[in-house]
C-alpha cells in the first residue's frame, strides 16, 4: 500500500475541514492508501512537520486546508524530491484551482472524489517559487509576529524575515484586506464575499502613499501605490479574482501586475473586472508583465528610497498571509517544487 502523510490545518474553513476530512479519509483508503495524519496546532506548525518529512519514505506529503496550509507545506518541502499533494479544504483554494484540483463550492464539495483520483493519477510537476524578504510584520494584540523557519533560509538583511511564495504576493489594498481577514474583520462572512466586502473597506480607509519600485535590471522610480501590486505564479487569487489572467504555476517567471495611482473611485469600481480578468489596461493605469525581481521601499523627505518602514505600515502579503512589510525585494527561482495536479491546467 502507497504510504502518505496528510497535514491537516483542523481551522481550516472555521472548522469545516475536520468534518470533510473523514470523507476524504474514506475515499483515500478506498483508493489503497496507508495514511499518517497530522494536525497543524498553530501559525507554522506546517512548515516544521513538512520540514521534518522531507527525508520520509512517504510517497507523497499533502496538504489538507486552504491556500495558507498549501503555503506551509510547500515551503517545509521546497528544494527537495517530495511531492506535493493537495486536497482543497480552505476559503480560497486557488493554489488547488492552478493545479487543475477541484475545489469546495460554498461548504459542498461536489467533486471530492475527483481531487482523491488526482492524488493517484495526476501529473507531477516541478515548479518555481518567488524568494520574499523583507521586516516582519508588527506585533499584535490578536496576531502574533510572524517568526523566521529555517526551511526558508538566512534573510539578506539582519532582523528580514524570509517567506516563499507559490501563489502569489501582493501589497497595496490587497494586502490591507487579508491583515483585516487575519484580524477577524467580517469574520462572520464566507467564501469570496467576504473579500468583496472587506475591499470596499479597505479601500474607503485608504491612506495615500508613495513608493520606490525597481523591477528586473531596470532603473528604479516613484509610483503612487494607491492600488495594489502583485507578482504571481497562478491566475487567481482571494477565492477566485482573476487578477493575473493567464499566468500558470509553469510559466517560469513571475506575473507582475502593476495598479498605482488609481482614485479611491478607480479602486472600487476596479473590483467586478478584477474578479473577471477584465482589468489589464484600464484607465491607462493597470498592466501585466512578465518580471523575475522586484523591490518596493519608502521614499525620504529627499525622494530616495530608503531602509524605513513605511508610516503607516504598508503589508505586503505571501499567499494569502501578511507577514511582511516594506522594503520588501521579491526575486523568482525556477525548479523549487514538485506538484501533483490533473492532467491538464489552466493556461499551461
Amino acid at each position: 500500500m502507497p504510504r502518505i502523510a496528510c497535514i491537516l490545518n483542523p481551522k481550516a474553513r472555521d472548522g469545516l475541514s475536520v468534518k470533510q476530512w473523514v470523507l476524504f479519509e474514506a475515499s483515500l483508503k478506498e483508493a489503497g492508501y496507508e495514511i499518517d495524519l497530522h494536525h497543524t496546532q498553530a501559525i507554522g506548525h506546517g512548515m516544521e512537520i513538512a520540514s521534518n518529512l522531507r527525508d520520509s519514505d512517504y510517497e507523497m506529503i499533502v496538504a489538507v486546508g486552504g491556500d495558507g496550509t498549501v503555503h506551509e507545506v510547500a515551503s517545509g518541502l521546497r528544494g527537495s524530491d517530495k511531492v506535493l499533494g493537495i486536497l482543497p479544504i480552505g476559503s480560497g483554494n486557488d493554489y488547488a484551482r492552478a493545479h487543475g484540483i477541484p475545489i469546495p463550492r460554498g461548504k459542498k464539495f461536489p467533486d471530492m472524489q475527483g481531487a482523491v483520483d488526482i492524488l493517484t493519477n495526476g501529473v507531477n510537476r516541478r515548479v518555481g517559487a518567488v524568494r520574499v524578504e523583507g521586516p516582519p510584520s508588527p506585533d499584535h494584540p490578536l496576531i502574533p509576529a510572524p517568526v523566521p523557519h529555517s526551511c526558508n533560509g538566512e534573510p539578506i538583511s539582519s532582523g528580514n524575515l524570509v517567506r516563499w511564495s507559490f501563489l502569489e504576493s501582493d501589497s497595496g489594498v490587497t494586502s490591507a484586506v487579508n491583515r483585516m481577514k487575519t484580524e477577524g474583520v467580517f469574520s462572520w462572512i464566507g467564501g469570496q464575499l467576504k473579500y468583496t466586502a472587506l475591499g470596499i473597506k479597505a479601500i474607503i480607509g485608504w491612506k495615500k502613499q508613495s513608493g520606490w519600485i525597481r523591477i528586473d535590471d531596470e532603473p528604479g522610480h516613484e509610483v503612487d501605490l494607491s492600488g495594489l501590486f502583485c507578482m504571481s505564479q497562478c491566475q487567481t487569487f482571494g477565492g477566485g479574482f482573476k487578477v493575473a489572467p493567464g499566468a500558470a504555476p509553469t510559466q517560469g517567471h513571475g506575473s507582475l501586475v502593476l495598479a498605482f495611482g488609481l482614485s479611491k473611485l478607480q479602486m472600487l469600481a476596479v473590483m467586478g473586472p478584477l474578479e473577471k480578468g477584465k482589468h489589464i489596461g484600464k484607465w491607462g493605469k493597470i498592466s501585466m508583465r512578465p518580471a523575475k525581481s522586484m523591490e518596493l521601499r519608502a521614499i525620504d523627505s529627499d525622494g530616495n528610497p530608503t531602509e524605513e518602514r513605511h508610516d503607516p505600515v504598508l503589508y505586503v502579503n505571501v499567499d494569502g498571509e501578511a507577514v511582511i512589510t516594506t522594503p520588501v525585494s521579491l526575486q523568482y527561482y525556477d525548479d523549487q517544487i514538485t506538484v501533483r495536479g490533473a492532467a491538464s491546467i489552466p493556461n499551461e
